[in-house]
């Protein structure tokens, strides 16, 4: 199949914004719990109508301080409360937010804060105040920095922004407000999300009040069952200056269901178990890293063998529900009895109260895939990218087909280029490349998105991604090769933490491994390896080869022999954000990583 499309099942307002959700929400379910946030270490709900009069608050700041319609907002913090309220209150304030990650370099921020225009920015620490203090002399339109934490920013006393702009805002009337939050139309841009870069200077995505409608409208709508106003809740531990984080935090307020939000990730099980969500948005390393703690743990107690038997009935019940005769009998007992033993406690680890999950970013991985749906906890795989304002295909909650990415986002269209590549249509597509016209021709060519994907539709229209266009090997043999395929699979094993496939011209294919540094502590330990080892110390062990050669094997059996990994180095350190390999969504930086460890690559194909 070629193209495939599905009917809106919401229609974007003519001439609403994002404000319109928080008054609407506090107009229909005033005593809603719509938002939670953390005091003293304890959740504390607020309502949808205590919510909008802090929106009101901030944005009554915003104007006060001189913030107009159309003025871009830098906004750089990890996620939490504050950020939600803020975003809201930029855009009743009529301005645009500039969503800044709070992990970025000083270069990175002075690029985005400048290319934007931005005119104020709200930072949260000590650290992102004085970044942007040292960059001064490099932003001239920028007059305003607030600070989340701390007391001093600007060399105003700020006691937090939050309450900083509720002081400078004491004499803006709500009537004001009301105004400015009525000023943006739905096809007026709503922020500006400045792409990771795997290479070059980030792009300025613009994405409108009309991109977030359509998407998160018609994901409700489509999931309804999983948004139920009043008894589902989010929790929300992805960082919200990348766009899957935007629809996490937008989707539940459309809703509306409660949001919670998570600074920390390490701090994420605690919180699970404390806010108990009915639904999780994540990344496959999320759900990765569910199933091999529980795998390792269940060895370490002396119990992998009954782990390993409940998960291959796990796997072999999802994979039967497939089939039109369903679970035999046999396989029910077997999966009832593991429910007992192992999966209500993987579930607990979920919070308890989980019904499904969303995962969008890289691929899943169906035997994960199949592992999550078998143990009671469905994970409804999608793909996207930030020109599609997140997600633009999703599995139905009714009816998902796993090892695929779903079906068209209702109201768009995925289209099949002669050469592979998959297009889009759509309401929720950006708008622009922030002046970047040169690009936006490019990407947006002949009224369809260019996604720069490979993949394929089924007959029901359920979209696979079988790799990018620009990451396509090409071997001395002339063998075109897919690197996510075996990548995802290598990478699924518990001691890989990334794996980049090589061999461009090159006799063979080759692969670069890190070692999860975590889970490395566990593995030594019950291979006898000395207290303190590390990636670099073992990067020749027999034991730690064999086992990354076992993940490879894994890997090998989704390809042809012509594109399996030969042979492969494991590197001595894991590759982070911080060394430069990994950009702020986790996706390799396939050039810097290749120019970085070009002696590995040698290495790889030395005679």
């Amino acid at each position: 199949m070629r193209e495939f499309s599905l009917p809106a099942l919401y229609e974007v307002p003519a001439d609403g914004n994002l404000t319109d959700i928080v008054r609407r929400n506090a107009a229909q379910h005033p005593d809603v719990a719509v938002i939670a946030r953390k005091v003293d270490g304890a959740w504390q709900d607020v309502t949808a109508t205590a919510f909008l009069d802090e929106v009101r608050a901030a944005a009554k700041g915003l104007i006060a301080s001189g913030v107009r319609p159309g003025d871009r907002v830098g906004l750089m913090s990890r996620t939490r409360y504050e950020w939600t309220l803020l975003d809201f209150a930029i855009w009743s304030a009529g301005a645009v937010t500039v969503p800044v990650y709070e992990t970025s370099s000083p270069e990175q921020v002075a690029w985005i804060l400048s290319d934007s225009g931005a005119t104020a920015c709200v930072v949260e620490s000590d650290g992102h105040a004085a970044a942007v203090e040292s960059l001064r002399d490099r932003l001239p339109a920028l007059k305003h920095v607030w600070q989340i934490d701390g007391a001093i920013a600007s060399g105003e006393l700020a006691g937090g922004a939050i309450a900083e702009l509720g002081r400078l805002g004491r004499d803006v009337t709500d009537e004001t407000v009301e105004e400015r939050s009525s000023v943006a139309r739905a096809d007026d841009p709503a922020t500006i999300v400045y792409t990771s870069g795997t290479t070059g200077r980030p792009k300025g995505c613009v994405l409108t009040h009309r991109s977030f409608f359509a998407e998160c409208g018609n994901i409700v709508e489509r999931l309804r069952p999983l948004f139920r106003t009043g008894e589902c809740s989010v929790l929300l531990f992805l960082p919200l200056a990348h766009v899957f984080g935007r629809l996490v935090q937008i989707a539940p307020m459309m809703a509306p269901i409660k949001l919670g939000c998570v600074p920390d990730i390490k701090q994420l099980t605690d919180e699970l178990a404390a806010f108990r969500p009915t639904l999780i948005l994540g990344v496959p390393r999320v759900f990765e890293k569910v199933y091999n703690s529980a795998r390792a743990k269940a060895q370490a107690d002396g119990k992998g063998r009954i782990f390993d038997q409940a998960a291959d009935t796990a796997i072999a019940y999802s994979k039967a529900l497939d089939t039109p005769s369903g679970p035999s009998l046999g396989l029910r007992i077997k999966h009832k009895v593991f429910d007992r033993l192992v999966y209500g406690k993987l579930r607990a680890v979920l919070g308890g109260r989980g019904e499904a999950a969303i995962s969008g970013g890289a691929p899943l991985g169906e035997r994960l895939g199949h592992f999550f749906r078998g143990i009671g906890f469905t994970v409804l795989e999608g793909y996207g990218l930030t020109e599609s304002c997140a997600a633009t295909t999703f599995n139905p909650w009714d009816r998902p087909k796993i090892g695929t990415v779903g079906q068209p986002l209702p109201g768009s269209v995925v289209r099949i280029a002669d050469d592979g590549e998959v297009l889009l249509h759509g309401e929720h597509l950006f708008k622009e490349y922030w002046n970047n016209p040169g690009a936006t021709e490019e990407a947006l060519a002949d009224g369809w998105f260019h996604t720069g994907d490979i993949g394929t539709l089924d007959e029901d229209g359920y979209l696979s991604i079988t790799g990018r266009k620009k990451e396509i090997l090409v071997t001395a043999g002339g063998k075109n090769v897919a690197p996510a395929v075996i990548e995802d699979r290598i990478r699924a094993h518990a001691l890989v933490a990334e794996c980049m496939v090589v061999g461009d011209g090159r006799p063979f294919v080759g692969a670069l491994v890190t070692v999860d540094e975590e889970f490395l502590v566990r593995w030594a330990a019950e291979h006898g390896k000395p207290e303190g080892v590390t990636a670099a110390s073992l990067s020749e062990d027999p034991d730690l080869i064999a086992a990354i050669q076992t993940a490879i094997d894994d890997g090998n059996a989704a390809v042809s022999k012509a594109e399996s990994v030969r042979k492969f180095r494991v590197l001595p350190a894991q590759f982070t954000e911080e060394s430069g390999h990994l950009t702020p969504s986790l996706k390799l930086k396939r050039n810097v990583v290749a120019k970085d460890y070009a002696h590995e690559i040698e290495a790889i194909y030395a005679k």
